[in-house]
């Protein structure tokens, strides 16, 4: 079944799902960050069948967010590695895990840590605010168009219904809590 792109979505959540949010694409980035970076060895780490990964593979290989690089000469074989755009997804990762962490495990404890290499604490995904220089709570947040936008999607568009809440608010949409 071929799923509706949200590649022209007026959204950047829509837009990132589109290329990351496939079943099985975050959990193919993650076995990759963790240095799982064969065909056979994520295969079998994911139990996931050889033509979903190969598909998943080849549309983060156009998107530019894994590179293959040849590992064996004869047979040739090759191992996959994130670029920079795709190393820029391991903070999305890690809210995930973190958010899975507390919400989907018994004590709010999942089975992996990720730490700063250089002192060994946990490092936490959080959102901040770079001219306060402090976290902000989700309770503190309000969405706002960029400069220039000016109209919203047409009725019945994608997006329609936000697009019209934002511009309709001078002082933009408080993110419920």
């Amino acid at each position: 079944m071929k799923r509706t792109s949200l590649s022209d979505h007026p959204c950047s959540i829509a837009r990132t799902l589109d290329v990351a949010g496939e079943w099985w694409t975050p959990l193919i980035l993650r076995d990759v960050a963790y240095g799982v970076r064969r065909f056979g060895e994520i295969q079998s780490d994911l139990g996931i069948s050889a033509n979903v990964l190969s598909d998943r593979l080849d549309g983060l290989l156009a998107e530019g967010i894994l590179e293959r690089r040849r590992y064996q000469q004869r047979p040739e074989r090759h191992e996959y590695r994130l670029t920079e755009k795709g190393a820029d997804l391991i903070p999305a990762l890690l809210a995930l895990m973190q958010w899975g962490d507390r919400w989907a495990w018994p004590g709010a404890r999942g089975p992996v840590r990720v730490v700063h290499e250089d002192c060994g604490h946990d490092v936490r995904v959080e959102v901040r605010c770079p001219h306060c220089e402090r976290e902000a709570a989700a309770g503190e947040l309000r969405a706002k168009p960029r400069a220039g936008v000016v109209d919203a999607p047409g009725e019945h568009e994608p997006g329609s219904v936000s697009g019209r809440r934002l511009l309709a608010s001078a002082d933009g949409i408080p993110l419920e809590t």
